[in-house]
């Protein structure tokens, strides 16, 4: 089993070369744990990258798990999170919210809006209209899933001029955006 990558809520997409863990024991799955329990069944500072697509959207405590993914993430370890932007709605009935830009500040200890007590860096923020495209590919046509990946490809390319602006102003004019990247670092 591979040591030094987590992908948190791998559901039916494992990625290999990565611990990937998931409620339930679907192929793939390396550990079966409910994300919604802490602690994690990790050792402190186990992992250099870890990554949770479109899973924080799903749990109860945001800011606890991110002190989870801190505890586990070794200092400089990268974190990389995906979860839908909350123009496009929850499309999901289990989604309990969608995250904008300004996420990433509850992570600096100098935001005076909230600091969550566990602090990342960040590195990039990014929109993106046409999202999960391994998703997309399996349930659209191919010719409908190529035009969609190129016009978001043209309205990514304007949106991440300014993720915070287009996060504020614009985003509805396309009819919203399905999802939001923070790539994120732990101190060292």
């Amino acid at each position: 089993m591979p040591e030094n990558k987590l992908n948190l809520g791998c559901g039916r997409f494992p990625k290999p070369g990565f611990v990937n863990v998931d409620w339930t024991a679907t192929p793939g799955v390396d550990v079966v744990h409910d994300l919604s329990v802490l602690p994690y069944p990790f050792a402190d500072q186990q992992f250099d990258h870890v990554e949770a697509d479109h899973v924080l959207e799903h749990l109860p405590q945001i800011f606890g798990v991110m002190r989870e993914i801190h505890r586990v993430l070794k200092p400089g370890g990268a974190l990389i999170i995906r979860v839908p932007h909350f123009s496009r709605g929850f499309s999901h009935p289990e989604h309990r919210r969608g995250f904008d830009a300004t996420f990433v500040y509850y992570f600096k200890p100098e935001f005076p809006g909230g600091y969550s007590g566990v602090e990342f860096e960040s590195r990039s923020v990014r929109m993106r209209w046409f999202a999960q495209p391994y998703l997309k590919k399996s349930v659209l046509p191919a010719w409908l899933a190529t035009l969609g990946s190129a016009a978001g490809f043209l309205i990514d390319l304007f949106a991440n001029l300014s993720p915070l602006v287009c996060s504020r102003i614009w985003c509805y004019w396309v009819g919203g955006f399905e999802e939001i990247e923070f790539i994120l670092r732990k101190p060292a």
